[in-house]
């Protein structure tokens, strides 16, 4: 897992015209908060942020007014046309702390021979894990796979430290059949033609 060095600065404003000078300034606002403490509103330096965010649940290691936090990327909001951050809330953590998170599935070999289709029912696997320790992803072997087969949460092996934060029966993954392309009926592309 990777840590991120990052800092951020504490801000007084609040409000859509104080973010919106926020943003102006290439930076994101955001909220620390966790462990019972009052939420700290920050300000933190946009690109940089943004980078950081690629890894999926990255630990930030914020310098807040000379002293370091520990983060994790709680619930980010981006602009839904050109997908800048517009907002992060960030969780502190501490080390040694476990912490639930999602963390996505990747697979890996063919399925078997036949065009059948293979159902993502989760992209992520809610997993608890020590905050320090947190997987990027965890990979799951489909090679040879028929229609009907699924695969559960209980049957994925996680990296030692890493427990389940779901039901062991729940599905992450099916093979669907691959369906048959049904001819038109007659007539049916006269009609078409028609109207």
């Amino acid at each position: 897992m990777s840590e991120v060095k990052l800092s951020a600065e504490t801000r007084s404003e609040f409000g859509k015209g104080a973010a919106r000078r926020i943003r102006r300034e290439n930076k994101v606002p955001g909220v620390l908060y966790g462990h019972g403490t009052d939420p700290v509103h920050i300000t933190l330096p946009g690109h940089e942020l943004m980078i950081a965010l690629r890894t999926s649940n990255v630990l930030l290691a914020l310098e807040v007014d000379g002293k370091t936090e520990l983060a994790i990327p709680k619930a980010v909001q981006r602009d839904p046309l050109k997908g800048f951050l517009e907002h992060v809330d960030l969780l502190l953590v501490k080390r040694g702390e476990k912490v639930n998170v999602e963390i996505p599935v990747h697979t890996e070999g063919e399925l078997a021979p036949g065009g059948n289709l293979l159902e993502h029912v989760l992209d992520a696997l809610p997993v608890e894990a020590e905050a320090t320790h947190i997987p990027e992803s965890v990979t799951v072997s489909i090679a040879g796979l028929e229609a009907g087969a699924s695969i559960q949460a209980k049957d994925i092996t996680l990296p030692s430290g890493v427990s389940l934060a779901t039901d062991a029966e729940t599905v992450v993954l099916q093979v669907l059949a691959a369906q048959a392309e049904e001819a038109p009926a007659e007539g049916a592309g006269d009609e078409a033609a028609e109207a």
